[in-house]
């Protein structure tokens, strides 16, 4: 949204980051894996977390260590140290609401769940993809090229206008295992398109790039190259030497300052502890899902949801994704090299993804996407003690040793399976009454527990991620050795756990929609009550889909900064 607005108009626009700054310079020397697990460049619980329940009837406590996601800081935030998947949506998940109630039925939905449409379609939102695919420079393959079905690319996504701006990368070893177990069983397997770039790449703002290294310093770390697409490589260096734009670091802004339902600015703590006061005519709210939710609910800004009632819209329809993967460990007799890999690297296949094509076992309607046969990259430590069952005592002892250096990197990449969530009316974002961050201000409130259809959900990508474990196995000549503790039989599989990392694809509770009394925004993100505020990010998005979230929350920033831009400067007021 900066980028846009300091390049198309003569605004003066200033960014708030409450973290410290950074650049591509900064991470060569950083590449810690210890430090990294440990703070990085993720949030600090002690100054602001977030504190967590299952259910109304329930005491909340504070996320003293963050497990379950892994909010970023510093400028650029979570953008700086993601993966780089870069997969589209469905074109029926902008219509969900109306896509379920036509395809399946009002009887074979649940009475608890909160599931929207957007307010646009697909076909409303493709060339968004389109503009955000070549800012970033998206390795990949195409599956669906304009409406024509294309071998080795996905061919259940959604038509697409164009090829993908770079090629796929390059396929590791082990991926070659997964993509022939996968063709064994019929799938149609597809290299995962990545913000990871196969070769050198130069955007539309003419930002140049070099191609991934396979450094295995991706995920949870900056790129010390910049071959992935993170905003301190692709937006900063167009806004950095523009006088109309400042980056402001360590200020940690507290409230949207606002009087006869406009936005006036916003009060911040600056960087040595000061409150500042900053007006703007315009107001972008772009932080990460809870904490742009929580900064609305702090400045009183909408009418608060009451899951009791049903009635209110701010904090509503909180959701992240439904994770699940085969069981058991590969084990390979050779070394794997599993310390080289990139953040995106892998194939998927979505047979399974959307409706469903036959009645599964489980009884769900939508299944979800397959995906990796690759290593993101394996430091020293978070690889180390993948011990198969048997081979030595638990986690203790000179035998364990021994196993677990036997065994390191020669445990091969397993299958994991992300899901849809939907939104329930039980699950959603207040204020905590009882806990505060470092100024004193109330810690962001999440209500969030699994029901009974993600459990069968994950059971779903249990059954199917090991039988192509299995079928691995069988095509690589490794053992399929099942691991001490069946996923399916942990207690802790049966709750949101917060401890345990799922993915940070946190969405929800500033939803998008085509009316106020059922959403907190309109399509083009501004505030329904407040037409000089826009609430950029995944916290508009009404459910949580299968596929990761990066490359929609900049496709749908585009779309409002058009909105701002070519519709709002020239006459402000409600845009829809």
């Amino acid at each position: 949204m900066a980028k846009e607005a300091a390049t198309r108009t003569a605004l003066n626009v200033v960014v708030l980051e409450r973290g410290p700054s950074r650049s591509v310079g900064d991470y060569a020397g950083g590449m810690d894996e210890i430090n990294n697990r440990r703070v990085g460049l993720v949030q600090n619980p002690a100054d602001q977390t977030i504190t967590h329940r299952h259910s109304m009837k329930d005491p909340a406590a504070p996320i003293r260590q963050y497990g379950a996601f892994k909010p970023g800081t510093g400028t650029g935030g979570t953008s700086e140290h993601w993966g780089g998947i870069s997969d589209r949506y469905l074109p029926e998940f902008f219509v969900l609401a109306t896509h379920l109630r036509e395809k399946f039925g009002a009887s074979r939905m649940s009475a608890d769940w909160a599931v929207q449409d957007w307010g646009l379609t697909y076909d409303e939102f493709e060339n968004y993809y389109w503009r955000a695919e070549q800012l970033m420079g998206i390795s990949g393959k195409a599956g669906n090229l304009r409406g024509k079905r294309v071998d080795g690319g996905n061919i259940f996504e959604g038509p697409r206008q164009h090829e993908y701006p770079t090629p796929p990368l390059p396929a590791t070893y082990t991926m070659g295992f997964f993509h022939k177990a996968a063709l064994q069983l019929g799938y149609h397997p597809y290299p995962l398109p990545a913000a990871n770039l196969s070769q050198p790449y130069t955007n539309p703002d003419n930002i140049g790039r070099p191609a991934c290294a396979f450094c295995g310093y991706c995920p949870s770390y900056g790129c010390m190259i910049g071959a992935k697409a993170q905003p301190t490589n692709t937006l900063v260096p167009v806004l950095s030497g523009r006088n109309n734009f400042e980056l402001r670091n360590n200020c940690w802004v507290r409230k949207i300052v606002h009087q006869n339902g406009r936005a006036e600015g916003v009060v911040y703590m600056d960087e040595k502890g000061e409150e500042t006061m900053q007006p703007a005519e315009v107001v972008v709210l772009s932080a990460w899902t809870p904490n742009s939710v929580r900064l609305l609910l702090l400045s009183d800004i909408g009418e608060r949801y009451d899951p009791a009632t049903g009635k209110g819209t701010l904090g509503k329809n909180l959701t992240h994704q439904v994770t699940s993967g085969g069981e058991g460990m590969l084990v390979f007799k050779e070394p794997l090299n599993l310390f080289m890999g990139s953040g995106a690297v892998g194939y998927g296949f979505a047979d399974f993804d959307g409706d469903l094509r036959e009645e599964s076992p489980e009884k769900i309607l939508r299944g979800g996407l397959f995906l990796r046969g690759a290593a993101t990259g394996e430091g020293p430590v978070g690889s180390f003690g993948r011990v198969p069952k048997g081979a030595a005592p638990r986690n203790w002892g000179s035998e364990w040793k021994k196993a677990a250096i036997q065994h390191w990197d020669r445990i091969g990449p397993g299958v994991e399976m992300r899901g849809e969530h939907f939104a329930y009316k039980q699950n959603f974002m207040d204020l905590d009454p009882v806990y505060t961050d470092k100024w004193g201000d109330p810690l962001l409130r999440m209500t969030l527990d699994w029901t009974d259809y993600e459990m069968r959900q994950m059971a779903f990508g249990a059954r199917i991620g090991t039988q192509l474990m299995e079928t691995i196995a069988q095509v690589s000549g490794a053992s399929l050795v099942r691991s001490e503790r069946s996923r399916m039989g942990d207690g802790a599989f049966h709750h949101y756990n917060a401890g345990s990392y799922s993915t940070t694809h946190i969405q929800g509770g500033a939803i998008m929609g085509s009316s106020p009394e059922t959403s907190v925004v309109n399509p083009w993100l501004q505030h329904w009550g407040m037409p000089n505020l826009f609430v950029v990010g995944s916290s508009s998005f009404p459910q949580n889909s299968s596929s990761n979230p990066t490359l929609t929350i900049v496709a749908v920033s585009h779309r409002a900064a058009d909105g701002l831009i070519d519709q709002y400067l020239k006459k402000p007021g409600p845009l829809a």
